[in-house]
């Protein structure tokens, strides 16, 4: 099979073909006289609840149908995502995902595992989130081990013993900042504790349910800006975050910045009264608020990620820069090494664009 396009690889945008051969990309031949259009990496989504009116909380069937949906709209890798619920749901809501990580999804995405976002947050920074928060102790962890399915949890550094943060850490587990009210050295904190064992640190959707950066008091935004290592997920839909804000970050730390959607059941679907974590939510002009007047937090989202990279380079990020965002800096976060550029031996999770960055067409390795 061959793809030919405008390559957006990581040494530039080039004319050329792709070869692929078994779901992998086997050669890559510069060409003059090819298709007008972009040829990018698939996306990688990292923190996305649902969509198509499916919910990762509602079992492995749901997660399915969440799966297609995203990967029609370019998003070839996800990490379904879990709300604060009592830990027996979220310990079945983990067996649907694992159940799909493990048999796959017959024409869909990827799923390498889960995104546990809480109940390790601060009771007092939930957002959108319902009021099951825990700290981590024993039994949760060694539930989660056992289970082997969570890749990445949102954490509130002031909720979590240095106890628990070494255990993540040590298995593997992504750290990501969030849903917090922890000051700049708390977050350096659990941020040197975790690295004693190689953690991996982010921060959960930048700029909302965590304090505002200011001059005397940076924040887990400082915190996670200043370091030199700790990537960020954003969602870029321009509700929960202003095109300037976006912007200072993708000068500050574009080679860390990962964008997300957060998006939640009511995406893809008609403006109106939805569901997130049992709690109702008005989906209107864009944007999901809580409460069925649509009077509360801003809960969740209803983007994708082919909006998200559209929006990124509105705002002034060059195509370039929007793919390493939505494919090559979510795969180095996560340790996927198959996957995030167009290279050879990488596998054929890969979309394309029109001159407008409409998205055209989706080819998944699995389906290759």
């Amino acid at each position: 099979m061959h793809i030919d396009g405008h390559l957006v690889t990581p040494n530039g945008i080039q004319p050329g073909v792709l070869e692929i051969q078994e779901g992998r990309i086997t050669h890559i031949e510069a060409k003059s006289n090819v298709k007008d259009r972009y040829i990018l990496p698939g996306f990688i989504d990292l923190h996305v609840h649902g969509g198509d009116n499916a919910d990762a909380m509602d079992g492995a069937a749901a997660v399915a149908r969440m799966g297609r949906f995203h990967l029609n709209h370019g998003t070839t890798t996800l990490y379904p995502t879990t709300i604060t619920r009592p830990w027996a749901e979220i310990m079945d809501a983990l067996k649907g995902i694992q159940h799909v990580t493990r048999h796959g999804i017959t024409n869909g995405p990827d799923i390498p595992g889960a995104h546990l976002e809480g109940p390790f947050i601060n009771p007092k920074r939930l957002g959108a989130q319902p009021p099951f928060a825990i700290p981590p102790t024993e039994r949760e962890l060694n539930d989660i081990l056992a289970l082997d399915t969570v890749r990445l949890t949102t954490i509130a550094p002031e909720c979590c013993s240095d106890e628990a943060i070494l255990t993540m850490a040590q298995h593997g587990i992504r750290m990501s900042i969030g849903h917090t009210c922890a000051t700049c050295e708390q977050c350096q904190h659990m941020m040197r504790i975790a690295r004693t064992k190689n953690g991996i640190i982010s921060g959960t959707h930048l700029f909302n349910a965590m304090p505002e950066v200011q001059g005397r008091n940076p924040g887990p935004v400082g915190a996670l800006l200043a370091d030199d290592t700790a990537f960020m997920e954003l969602i870029f839909d321009t509700h929960h975050v202003h095109p300037t804000s976006f912007t200072m970050v993708r000068k500050a730390a574009s080679d860390r910045l990962m964008l997300v959607t957060d998006a939640m059941r009511a995406t893809g679907c008609p403006d109106g009264v939805s569901s997130l974590g049992g709690q109702d939510v008005l989906v209107q002009n864009g944007m999901a608020r809580m409460g069925t007047d649509g009077s509360g937090n801003l809960a969740g989202s209803i983007l994708t990620l082919d909006q998200a990279l559209k929006n990124a380079c509105l705002h002034g990020a060059s195509l370039t820069e929007a793919s390493h965002m939505l494919s090559t800096t979510p795969a180095r976060y996560m340790g996927l090494n198959d996957r995030g550029s167009l290279s050879i031996g990488m596998r054929a999770d890969i979309v394309s664009l029109d001159e407008d960055y409409n998205l055209t067409n989706v080819w998944s390795a699995a389906s290759l």
